[in-house]
């Protein structure tokens, strides 16, 4: 497995790695023992870096790698963790907290659901309008130091924000979508990691499925899968973005090669301190996933793409407009 490095100062990772909410949440039912069975084919496959958060499934999906990581070496794999989302019995988001204390409560839960006494790579969600962002990270680093945490890792943020971040402590990623069909970080995010030696750890790159060459029209969503609150699933825009799919199959049919092979490939070929995070929650997906390790685009392929699915040319954008307005990164 090829290796990239997070930034000048964080771990030496897979370059691609595994994205585990959907194995708990927000894409609708799962299976378990499938998904146990997924971690441990990335893991043999070499994947070194398994990606969660605190608030996937309430605690589920930390228990779930916790236990999936029980018969493997926990020393040979990186767990990056967000924090910071504030959930209710029913399901609902109620916020962010970023308080030093609250900071020192998650991570002393995520600490025992992972069945570790270290996380690789933590950070908050988002940030929290309420703190000082400098507290939050302050919190983060006063962990570092104690050994509870290794490096500190950003998500969704702007580069003002980044900047500020770095002037308390390294940081080692920035945790952010990017994919053909967002590319916004190109503009001035990318160019302000890149200057200060962040890595990018890339979520989203198959457009949570509609970049996965298996997506149709008719597909029905299961309920509690928030694809059916995104702009970019619903009506015309759809109907817009799968046109888009199909000039890309085109591409990946010349190549011998899937839609989803092409599109991480695409993200992949954007840089060696990019890691694009793969969501499969099957090992047939993941294996999917992992040909495009194989795949080198060429100068030729790179400027199909781009006719294809040129920059702004989805339809909607990726998140719901509440959310889209909350979203640091996108100010």
């Amino acid at each position: 497995m090829e290796k990239r490095k997070l930034g000048w100062t964080g771990p030496q990772v897979s370059a691609i790695g595994l994205g585990a909410m959907g194995m708990s949440d927000l894409y609708g039912p799962a299976d378990e023992a499938e998904s146990t069975a997924t971690i441990h084919a990335a893991i043999d496959a070499g994947i070194s870096l398994i990606d969660t958060a605190d608030f996937y499934g309430m605690g589920h999906n930390e228990m779930l790698i916790g236990r999936a990581l029980r018969e493997r070496n926990r020393d040979e794999v990186a767990i990056s963790v967000k924090f910071g989302g504030m959930r209710d019995p029913d399901l609902g988001w109620r916020g962010l907290d970023g308080r030093p204390e609250a900071v020192r409560n998650f991570l002393a839960y995520s600490l025992r659901r992972l069945g570790t006494d270290y996380i690789d790579v933590y950070r908050i969600t988002r940030p929290d309008p309420k703190v000082p962002f400098e507290e939050t990270i302050g919190a983060i680093a006063e962990q570092v130091e104690k050994g509870h945490v290794r490096h500190i890792g950003l998500s969704e943020v702007g580069a003002d924000t980044i900047r500020r971040a770095q002037a308390v402590h390294p940081i080692s990623d920035l945790q952010i979508e990017y994919s053909l069909l967002s590319r916004g970080i190109e503009a001035e995010i990318l160019p302000t990691v890149r200057e200060l030696g962040i890595g990018v750890t890339a979520y989203g790159v198959l457009s949570r499925g509609l970049l996965s060459g298996h997506w149709g029209a008719e597909r029905e969503l299961t309920p509690g899968d928030f694809r059916s609150f995104v702009p970019r699933f619903n009506g015309d825009n759809l109907a817009a973005n799968l046109r888009l799919v199909d000039s890309l199959r085109e591409i990946a049919d010349a190549r011998g090669a899937s839609v989803a092979q092409v599109a991480i490939a695409w993200v992949l070929a954007q840089g060696e301190d990019i890691v694009p995070l793969v969501g499969a929650r099957q090992r047939d997906r993941l294996t999917e996933s992992l040909g495009a390790l194989e795949l080198t685009l060429s100068p030729d392929d790179l400027a199909a793409i781009e006719r294809a699915v040129p920059a702004g040319s989805a339809a909607g954008t990726r998140y719901a407009a509440p959310d889209m307005a909350r979203l640091d990164s996108e100010r």
